[in-house]
């Protein structure tokens, strides 16, 4: 009988990339940073633990929206007050908080759950090229392998 290999979070080893968006459509980019967060990229990808790696969005401000997307797309949320909806369209976004732009976007394709907010807790956006993550020699991560 073949057995199932499942893989133990004390065997994974973590690893940290860097990812530039410079140019880069935000979904498309948004989709490749959560199978990263996720670890689906590796071999021994297990759903109920977390497998993924760190994960560094350099450029942030430089990100593509196609189409009219910039006018016309609009985050929304709640304040917990009755009429209490709030909503801001992604050109004001980008302009004044670009990483907020690029989190939501994968926050949105990451699972609603423990496991889910895990993951997102590995991701750092910066708006420029620099980050502060030099230390833990993240390499270069090409999109789209």
């Amino acid at each position: 009988m073949q057995r199932t290999y499942m893989a133990k979070p004390s065997n994974t080893e973590v690893k940290w990339y860097v990812v530039d968006a410079k140019g880069k459509t935000l979904g498309r980019l948004a989709s490749e940073i959560a199978t990263i967060l996720k670890g689906k990229h590796r071999p021994t990808y297990t759903p109920h633990i977390d497998m993924g790696d760190h994960v560094i969005v350099i450029n942030a401000e430089r990100v593509v929206l196609t189409g009219k997307k910039l006018d016309q797309k609009h985050r929304y949320w709640h304040s917990g007050y009755p009429g209490g909806i709030k909503s801001v369209d992604y050109r004001t976004l980008m302009e004044k908080h670009p990483e907020r732009a690029v989190m939501y976007a994968v926050k949105g394709m990451l699972p609603k759950n423990k496991l889910g907010a895990k993951m997102l807790r590995k991701l750092r956006v910066y708006r420029g090229e620099e980050h502060p993550h030099q230390a833990q020699k993240p390499e270069e991560f090409v999109l789209g392998e």
